[in-house]
């Protein structure tokens, strides 16, 4: 897997990185992009040539996963982006926050409130007090705060019997009456079934 961040700039700044890569670099007049960090390693600068803009690593609300193909039909999966650098212009403010709400397309507007499932309110104690019970376990020994209780066998199947008593007994099925048989009187004759309507229409 590669390594892969996207990087969102001006429109202006878009057309001449844009420049820069379709002509031959030794004739256009931005000949260096650099992209610098600091320590912090969420504020930094993108210089074009001469000139230097703000940037700001974000934190997208979801994974992307990038794609290239060789042939035009197959698409191998190339990477997971999670981040994005995003340049302003050098008057715009930063932004107060580490992740990007809106993702990258128009759908993904205030994703993370309006599509994912909110994180569930717990007890920060409660977490780690499972935590720790669940090492315990794994080391072989017993949680903190639990109540063993030991049944013998014949307890056992004495709560087996007891809980069978308890469920009523199923009613058996009852037979169906047999439908009487229709009786002919002797002086009608039989109506063949041409001659009977059909009632089911």
């Amino acid at each position: 897997m590669e390594e892969q961040f996207i990087l969102r700039v001006p429109p202006a700044v878009a057309e001449r990185i844009e420049r820069l890569l379709n002509e031959n670099a030794s004739s256009s007049e931005d000949k260096s992009l650099d992209l610098s960090f600091p320590e912090d390693g969420r504020s930094g600068t993108f210089s074009i040539g001469d000139e230097h803009f703000p940037a700001s690593l974000l934190d997208l609300p979801c994974v992307v996963e990038s794609y290239k193909t060789y042939d035009d039909s197959c698409l191998i999966k190339t990477a997971d982006i999670g981040q994005m650098i995003m340049v302003r212009e050098p008057g715009d403010a930063a932004p107060d926050v580490i992740e990007y709400r809106h993702g990258l397309t128009p759908p993904m507007r205030d994703a993370r409130k309006r599509r994912f499932r909110r994180e569930p309110d717990l007890n920060p104690e409660l977490v780690s007090r499972v935590e720790k019970d669940l090492l315990k376990i794994m080391a072989g020994g017993t949680a903190d705060n639990v109540d063993i209780l030991v049944l013998s066998e014949q307890e056992e199947a004495g709560e087996e019997n007891s809980r069978g008593t308890n469920k009523k007994a199923a009613a058996p099925p009852v037979a169906k009456a047999d439908a009487p048989q229709t009786v002919t009187n002797a002086g009608e004759a039989d109506r063949s079934d041409s001659d009977e309507s059909d009632d089911s229409v």
